[in-house]
């Protein structure tokens, strides 16, 4: 881009010229009865233009320094390539200290609600000072809310590890809490020290050397590896020291209180976080993530249209649009007009905790696909009272049936229905075929087989 501005200021500059060579030679042919040709006339012209072709050439050589200064954060370290979660947070993160990227809290809510990040100029850069009163405006784990992040907006920041670790709790059911509080418990005191909970910085850099040894990255992302420290015991779980943790971008030897730090264990590392602590942490966030997603659609009001949830459900799936229009029209054809009363955020919140239950819930599902069952909505709602002890409305089960009921004859199309929840889930993060190269030719060929027949 920066090539062809160059190019391209220089030759309108040149047109300019010409034309204003043309003009003067017929206008000027005469000054105080002396005949002149118009290039005398013109020397000032020729300067101007001169001058002015040589800024344009200074602005492309400048403007192809800019463009690649631009991408420096993202080729910061050639020997090791980027996984989609890490090239995702290079892209949001606005902020920069002594090197580092850190998201602020409102960037990670974009990364998680939006597909691409607010305009910016450049990074900020963050001074000690900026640190400090960011430490100030931390409230204390015990005061725990679920508007936490919306409150704090650009003043708190999260590094890579973190943003993994959030990742984890977004898509953690309520029975994995007490898992992922034991994993970093190491010492079984019921309490996690600033220690402890550091030891995801040691599981990140041990991943990222592993990955720099083998040549590049794998399929398996980062984020399987803190579900990993959430669920089992390994070696890895040791004291983290300066010696386990390699420098670059998204991760420094010197340790930096962040605002997930200042808020477990205090600005001084001092506080021990109780499970209790811990537990509401969790709960809240993910509240907090979906009245943001509920209000995105609901615009103030205390319900959204059957619609919008199921535009909701399908937004981070990997359907064409004309897919995507015929799932909704399915809806709107078949919903009753005396049946339409909106979905509230209770209904709505309900369904995402039996979302993050998908796994028990698709092996329940399992039993009667191999007995050749059909699912109907009373097995269903009996499988998510198995699975979660709790059970969803019967208004939001029936719209579920009415957008994944391919035949509309009251029962469930179960592998569809799953496999769109789990990448609703994954909120977008699951692998995506390339956009361009040989292999996206390759997508194409075979889409476009599968459509024809």
């Amino acid at each position: 881009m920066a090539t062809w501005g160059g190019v391209r200021y220089m030759k309108s500059w040149l047109h300019f010229f010409r034309k204003c060579e043309g003009s003067a030679s017929k206008t000027f042919k005469v000054v105080g009865g002396t005949p002149l040709t118009g290039k005398l006339v013109l020397v000032p012209a020729i300067l101007t233009s001169s001058a002015l072709c040589y800024l344009a050439a200074r602005r492309h050589k400048f403007g192809a320094v800019y463009a690649l200064k631009r991408q420096k954060d993202v080729l910061e370290s050639s020997a090791l390539k980027l996984t989609s979660r890490e090239r995702r947070f290079i892209k949001f993160a606005s902020v920069e200290h002594q090197g580092q990227l850190y998201m602020t809290t409102q960037d990670f809510i974009e990364s998680i609600t939006e597909a691409e990040p607010r305009p910016r100029l450049k990074r900020r850069i963050l001074l000690p000072r900026d640190l400090d009163h960011f430490y100030a405006v931390t409230p204390r784990a015990s005061k725990s809310t679920t508007h936490m992040f919306r409150d704090l907006h650009d003043t708190g920041i999260i590094s890579y590890t973190e943003y993994l670790f959030l990742l984890s709790v977004l898509t953690k059911p309520a029975t994995g809490f007490r898992i992922a509080f034991n994993m970093f418990d190491t010492d079984g005191n019921e309490r996690v020290s600033r220690t402890e909970f550091l030891v995801l910085e040691k599981i990140f850099s041990h991943a990222r050397r592993e990955r720099r040894g083998s040549g590049g990255a794998t399929d398996a992302e980062d984020v399987h590896l803190v579900r990993r420290a959430l669920t089992k015991e390994d070696a890895l779980f040791a004291p983290c020291s300066d010696e386990d943790v390699e420098d670059d971008i998204l991760q420094h030897k010197k340790k930096v209180n962040t605002t997930l730090l200042v808020h477990f264990f205090g600005p001084k590392g001092d506080h021990e976080l109780s499970y209790d602590e811990f537990k509401q942490f969790m709960e809240n966030l993910q509240e907090e993530v979906l009245e943001i997603e509920f209000q995105e659609f609901a615009k103030g009001y205390h319900k959204i249209s059957e619609v919008e949830f199921a535009k909701i459900l399908l937004r981070y799936t990997y359907l064409r649009p004309d897919q995507y229009d015929l799932y909704i029209d399915r809806l709107v054809e078949r919903m009753e007009e005396t049946s339409l009363r909106g979905v509230t955020f209770e209904e709505f919140r309900d369904f995402c905790s039996f979302l993050n239950q998908l796994e028990d819930f698709a092996i329940a599902m399992r039993m009667y696909t191999m007995a050749d069952q059909p699912i109907s909505q009373e097995e269903f709602h009996r499988a998510v009272r198995i699975c979660t002890g709790k059970a969803l409305s019967d208004h939001v089960v029936d719209t579920v049936f009415c957008i994944f009921d391919e035949d509309g004859d009251g029962q469930l199309s179960y592998k569809e229905f799953i496999g769109f929840m789990k990448e609703r889930r994954q909120r977008g993060f699951k692998t995506t075929p390339r956009t361009t190269g040989w292999q996206a030719f390759k997508y194409c060929v075979k889409q476009e087989m599968r459509t024809s027949t």
